[in-house]
């Protein structure tokens, strides 16, 4: 929400975001190939870069302990700093630069932004993220207010009825507790609870693991481990 509310303003003030692949630097005889094969390198690099640290860092599964969530979470963000991918609050900033650098008026960005808030997926966000202190209601009121008081819809070049939203929605933010300097405080805890739900889906999945395993004549008067006791690099 926060990241939509300040993206409002002027397209071209959003924070810059990079790309997965990039097109061939000069035109070849067959540019689709050229392509892929650039995307290809660029992929291939950004897994060996993650597999190389995932080989050196300790994982601890163990979802239920901060510490070992925490470490799990640092770890993630160095594959991510390393390999310049996209962390999830770079994901959502980006989906709302993408989804409204052609929108021209501020009531169907408002509308786009929660449209993207309820359609918003991944394993971690199966239905959407949620908006628990009504801050999309608060922010249409604040915009019924601005159009009211200019007598007409609010363009988003619009840059001195932009000032008038824009003060509004200080007053929404400063009502809800939300600060504009608290913002990397809000992507760690995001990442957290990112990390949290990565580490129990390991979880189940060694334990699913083992209890197949279990089952084979083999290895049945065998005590399986504790998966919190797994090092993960012995798998890779």
């Amino acid at each position: 929400q926060l990241c939509g509310s300040q993206s409002i303003l002027q397209k071209e003030n959003t924070i810059p975001v990079r790309f997965y692949a990039k097109e061939a630097a000069a035109p070849v005889a067959n540019k689709g190939d050229e392509i892929l094969k650039n995307i290809f390198l660029e992929v291939k690099a950004k897994y060996e870069t993650a597999l190389g640290i995932f080989r050196k860092e300790k994982i601890t599964i163990d979802p239920d302990d901060p510490a070992a969530v925490s470490q799990y979470a640092k770890v993630m963000k160095t594959v991510r700093q390393k390999a310049d991918l996209f962390s999830e609050s770079q994901r959502i900033q980006y989906t709302i630069q993408t989804r409204t650098q052609d929108v021209p008026d501020a009531r169907t960005y408002l509308l786009t932004l929660k449209d993207i808030r309820i359609k918003y997926a991944t394993p971690y966000f199966e239905r959407g993220l949620t908006d628990d202190l009504g801050a999309e209601a608060m922010m249409m009121n604040a915009l019924d207010k601005v159009e009211k008081e200019i007598k007409k819809p609010l363009m988003r070049n619009d840059k001195q009825s932009m000032a008038l939203l824009t003060a509004e929605f200080d007053k929404i933010n400063k009502k809800l507790g939300i600060w504009k300097e608290d913002l990397p405080k809000y992507e760690e805890q995001l990442e957290l609870k990112i990390a949290k739900a990565q580490l129990e889906e390991l979880k189940k999945d060694a334990f699913e693991a083992m209890e197949t395993q279990k089952k084979r004549e083999e290895f049945k008067d065998e005590a399986m481990p504790d998966v919190k006791s797994l090092d993960i690099r012995n798998f890779l």
